[in-house]
């Protein structure tokens, strides 16, 4: 038995323990308040002669105008492309939709990007022997309809297809990023009347270092900027990278900073105030990259594009393998990116260039998986969301709040 003078030392002991580990528990700091804007609903007609429900992609805005694509469906399942516009945001008309192909009249158009002369879409819809996508895409220049571009079927298919991810519009041109078999690879236009597929091309292809693929493209000044990751050779972790390049042809690697040990993707990148700005999954949140000029990395030269990237924040919970940057926009000093965590599509904001975010209340609840899709554009102090849940597309726009500068 403990004597009675070692009985209330090891009381004692035991109070300091407990206390110490009182004091060594990290302190949790309240959430920030969430952003609730008064969401207005959109109403989006069907095209002259249609049946059937919208299914909701994605959207853009430029030279003032906002765009939406995606696509009908009809009781039966069958898919057709559709597409709409507007110069107010508030009032919305079907774009006159021309398929030229098989699939093309059952593609859904999943991911749009615009300039001053018009837009231009990626479709897709699965079919074949072996149930690949067939992708394809789509122009439109103001006062004509949304045109099918006929492609060779190698040209985003084949043995070698991996995927078309996204697409973007600049002073350059069209881009659209993705990945074939030996990696990442773009494809290029300078109007978005057919494109040219650019495979293998050194620092863009996956080499010794590893496996790539790109998930997004933006225009920065008259050259482009890729993100995405690499895969090392019999590992599982990826880790971020981005690319730049002056012409589309020839592009330089840049490893994104992650902290010691991290894995990561950079899912989806924007041009906005201050340089490009890219997000995408690292360990267990969301991480933040800015480019900027005293970075260390080697210059694009003539694209345009800053040096290198510094990390500036962070948001939101991550998990490996299941969460992803589903969309990335920008307008003035104002961010607004779709997350999915494997349960859910949730909304952030940030007012400061990505450095600290707040969560948005979305008009309805989306899942993250299946059919459903979220997706955003921003102009000034405006909102526009396109949101499938699965069953029903809708869309909403909201207001704001200012930016502090």
């Amino acid at each position: 038995m403990l004597s009675a003078r070692v009985r209330p030392a090891l009381v004692a002991a035991a109070a300091v323990l407990l206390l110490a580990a009182c004091d060594a528990t990290p302190r949790q700091l309240p959430e920030p308040a969430p952003v609730r804007p008064q969401w207005q609903p959109v109403e989006l007609a069907l095209p002259a002669g249609a049946t059937g429900r919208p299914v909701l992609r994605d959207a853009a805005r430029c030279a003032g105008r906002s765009y939406v694509v995606g696509g009908l469906v009809d009781p039966a399942g069958e898919t057709r492309p559709a597409a709409w516009s507007s110069s107010d945001g508030v009032t919305w008309a079907p774009i006159p939709v021309r398929a030229q192909t098989f699939y093309g009249r059952q593609h859904v158009l999943y991911a749009v990007a615009c300039r001053d002369d018009g837009m231009a879409a990626l479709g897709a819809k699965t079919g074949g022997v072996h149930g690949n996508p067939r992708t394809g895409t789509w122009v439109w220049r103001p006062g004509g309809p949304l045109r099918e571009v006929p492609a060779a079927f190698e040209l985003f298919g084949g043995p070698r297809a991996v995927s078309a991810s996204r697409l973007a519009a600049g002073a350059g041109g069209w881009l659209v990023a993705g990945a074939r078999a030996d990696g990442a690879a773009v494809w290029s236009s300078p109007d978005a009347e057919g494109f040219v597929l650019h495979e293998g091309v050194a620092e863009l292809a996956g080499d010794g270092r590893g496996r790539t693929a790109a998930y997004d493209v933006a225009a920065v000044g008259s050259g482009w900027l890729v993100v995405g990751s690499l895969l090392p050779p019999g590992g599982t972790a990826r880790t971020p990278l981005a690319w730049v390049s002056a012409d589309g042809r020839v592009w330089q690697r840049v490893v994104l900073p992650v902290p010691a040990g991290a894995a990561g993707a950079a899912e989806r990148v924007v041009s906005a105030d201050g340089g490009p700005v890219a997000v995408g999954p690292v360990g267990d949140r969301f991480a933040v990259w800015r480019g900027c000029d005293d970075c260390g990395s080697p210059s694009a030269g003539s694209a345009g594009v800053n040096q290198g990237w510094r990390r500036v924040g962070g948001f939101g919970l991550a998990g490996p393998g299941v969460s992803s940057v589903d969309a990335l926009a920008a307008s003035g000093g104002r961010l607004v990116a779709v997350t999915g965590d494997g349960g859910q599509r949730r909304l952030w904001m940030s007012r400061d260039g990505g450095a600290s975010w707040l969560p948005v209340i979305t008009p309805v609840p989306v899942p993250d998986g299946g059919d459903a899709a979220l997706a955003v554009a921003v102009r000034d102090d405006r909102l526009l969301v396109v949101a499938d849940d699965g069953k029903t597309s809708r869309a909403w726009w909201g207001a704001l709040p200012t930016v502090d500068r």
